[in-house]
């Protein structure tokens, strides 16, 4: 077949005209023709501008060709789009939005979730308006962050918070323990990060070093696929190798007062680009033991940043604060009851010296998947966790006089599920999050309602079902009825058996 040289104009297709090129032939032609006019070989005037003529009409057809073909590969890529600048401008957007992934259609499809939870929920993180997380226009980033985190849908307190955050109001949000606070402000935090401006633009303030790395690690796990440096600092560790942290780009910082502030005042944190400031537990965070470090680190901050205040309890020094700090603060209040609707609770009425073998009997009996046992002393704590060694059970214990590295190593441990039980000091009391566990004893009764709000919300993570066990002795009949009082809640004398569905679902 030479009949292929007449099928295709020159340049186009896949003819012998040099496939997706101009054929080198006919750009060859109008040197050979100024040839032809230097030896005088067209006879005349006329002539030569006939030639002129027809070389210029038919590069004029081979540029159309060329161009007719370009606007038929560009139209077969974009499914029919007729403008050649509007086809450019949405490559280009496509290129951008697949960097992610490769196929932008199907993005969700190609994530890593972990399996679905099918445990028992209650309304405490059900009782939702519908929406999803899509609806709040994040980065696609982020929402690969969010569902790989295993979150399916916005609990309550996120529904709340996300979209005011977004807006970059001040917030005074108080919320039960375990219904997904820590995510209501990671998710507009990340979402509102210039990963670009190597600044730290939010700070997260949290009360104790343990509850810092949990939160830290939300916000790597949450923010993975965006380029955000997370940081973590906590009195106990090294001040050298954080300011040395510090000469590299954080746009995150997550710590306690404390530390934050003194590495504001030696000049190495630098918080004049700070946008946001988080505290998280923030009745702990105003008590006479944060409040003033808390105070002068806002100091540092610039005078429009955004403040995000979220707490199970909000005491009367929280007012004060907010009137002084808070700008016309969007105020979220889920609090119908204080105590989360899965956790059921019990006392039974012990002597001291029969607290032990009570506890043997409830581990019998229990169907513990983890437990969280508190005492009132550093001393009570290493004691009971002796004993329960002793009587054949695995167990950890934990308190604020151990040092940092030993805390950190317990704290992942039982985490990663190393261990049963856990026997610690109310220093495990605030926002630790371990869904695992679902029952906690109550070795000492705690002295206020406040603290006991805060360690019987240990089980019962996120909606699920938990256990609370209280051994209460004589002197500690009348703090009982006064923490039903306060807290408006019931707790029953502990039956000779225990159904397994009101905390096993």
């Amino acid at each position: 077949m030479n009949n292929n040289r007449g099928r295709y104009p020159p340049g186009i297709g896949a003819g012998r005209g040099g496939g997706m090129n101009a054929n080198p032939p006919f750009q060859s032609r109008p040197p050979h023709q100024q040839q032809y006019v230097q030896r005088n070989l067209l006879p005349n005037h006329q002539q030569q501008q006939q030639y002129f003529q027809q070389q210029q009409h038919h590069q004029q057809q081979q540029q159309q060709h060329h161009h007719q073909q370009q606007q038929w590969l560009r139209r077969g890529q974009l499914g029919g789009s007729t403008s050649a600048d509007s086809a450019v401008d949405e490559v280009e957007k496509t290129v951008q939005s697949e960097a992610v992934d490769p196929s932008s259609q199907d993005w969700k499809a190609r994530l890593k979730i972990p399996p679905a939870d099918t445990r028992f929920r209650t309304e405490d993180v059900t009782a939702t308006k519908g929406n999803e997380f899509e609806d709040y226009f994040l980065k696609r980033e982020l929402l690969m962050g969010i569902y790989e985190k295993g979150f399916e849908r916005p609990s309550p307190i996120q529904e709340e918070s996300i979209p005011i955050a977004l807006t970059g109001s001040d917030i005074l949000a108080r919320a039960k323990n375990g219904t997904g606070k820590t995510a209501a402000f990671c998710i507009p935090a990340l979402e509102k990060i210039d990963q670009d401006n190597n600044v730290i633009q939010v700070v997260i303030l949290v009360p104790t070093r343990e509850l810092a790395l949990q939160t830290s690690q939300v916000c790597k796990e949450l923010g993975k696929h965006l380029q955000i440096q997370v940081m973590v600092t906590t009195g106990g560790t090294s001040l050298k190798d954080d300011i040395m942290r510090l000469y590299q780009p954080v746009h995150l910082l997550v710590g306690t007062p404390g530390r934050i502030l003194d590495l504001s005042k030696k000049g190495v944190c630098i918080l004049k680009d700070c946008s946001m400031l988080v505290m998280d537990e923030a009745d702990k965070l105003l008590s006479p033991e944060f409040q003033p470090s808390v105070e002068q680190l806002i100091r540092f901050l610039p005078s429009n940043r955004q403040i995000l205040m979220f707490s199970a309890t909000f005491p009367v020094t929280v007012k004060d604060f907010k009137e002084r700090y808070l700008h016309k603060p969007y105020v979220i209040n889920l609090m119908d009851e204080l105590t989360l609707k899965g956790i059921t609770q019990f006392y039974a009425f012990v002597e001291e010296r029969q607290k032990v073998h009570c506890l043997n009997t409830l581990f019998s009996k229990l169907q513990i998947n983890q437990s969280i046992i508190f005492c009132n002393s550093v001393n009570r704590v290493e004691l009971l966790a002796k004993k329960i060694t002793e009587l054949g059970y695995s167990c950890f214990y934990i308190h604020a006089k151990m040092l940092q590295d030993h805390r950190n190593r317990v704290f992942h441990d039982f985490r990663n599920g190393a261990c049963r039980n856990l026997v610690c000091t109310d220093l495990f009391t605030r926002g630790i999050d371990i869904q695992a566990v679902n029952v906690v004893i109550n070795f000492d009764f705690p002295k206020n309602s406040e603290t006991y709000l805060h360690r019987v919300g240990r089980s019962g993570r996120f909606g699920h079902l938990g256990l609370a066990v209280n051994l209460i002795t004589y002197e500690d009949r009348f703090n009982l009825y006064r923490i039903e009082q306060e807290l408006g809640t019931e707790i029953k004398q502990i039956p000779p058996h225990i159904d397994q569905a009101i905390y096993c679902r």
